[in-house]
């Protein structure tokens, strides 16, 4: 009975919404995953570009922490639930944790630039599905996610770069 409670009311067919919310919850749980790996390098650079890094990976963290409400709302909007806790979280998680205690910097941009691209990945296979079910809504916001990896991994990108 409690879950028909939270049952929203769509036209999608269920085996759709039930494909289209997983691919979101996955890439829900690796949002809060590359978010905190993300604040971890921002409060544990160094080295002589210290502020620019810094900056630049707060300001990707915030962004990715925005997004986690809007995944986790487009789930709820398709009638499904998603993500309860931080072992939910580590079930569903595809990128992986870095508890290193010293990463170096060139080594947290590569790192981070490679785990947006796994979620431009992620991010495409979702849309594929949400397209597969008619799911407009869920299609157009996976591009506005998508570009934000996408300009995120550029950065990082171009913040490695030697000479």
């Amino acid at each position: 009975m409690a879950a028909d409670a939270l049952k929203t009311p769509t036209d999608l067919k269920t085996n759709a919404v039930k494909t289209v919310s997983q691919a979101l919850n996955g890439i829900l749980a690796d949002s809060f995953a590359l978010y905190l790996k993300t604040k971890n390098f921002h409060w544990h650079v160094s080295g002589p570009h210290f502020r620019d890094y810094h900056l630049m990976l707060d300001e990707q963290a915030a962004q990715i922490f925005a997004a986690t409400d809007d995944i986790a709302e487009r789930v709820r909007k398709i009638g499904q639930t998603t993500l309860r806790s931080i072992g939910d979280i580590a079930r569903h998680q595809t990128i992986t944790d870095n508890d290193a205690d010293f990463v170096a910097p060139e080594a947290m941009l590569s790192e981070l630039r490679d785990d947006n691209l796994k979620m431009v990945e992620a991010l495409r296979e979702a849309k594929d599905l949400a397209d597969a079910a008619k799911d407009n809504a869920t299609s157009a916001v996976i591009d506005d996610w998508t570009d934000q990896a996408e300009r995120r991994a550029w950065f990082l990108f171009e913040a490695s770069r030697k000479g």
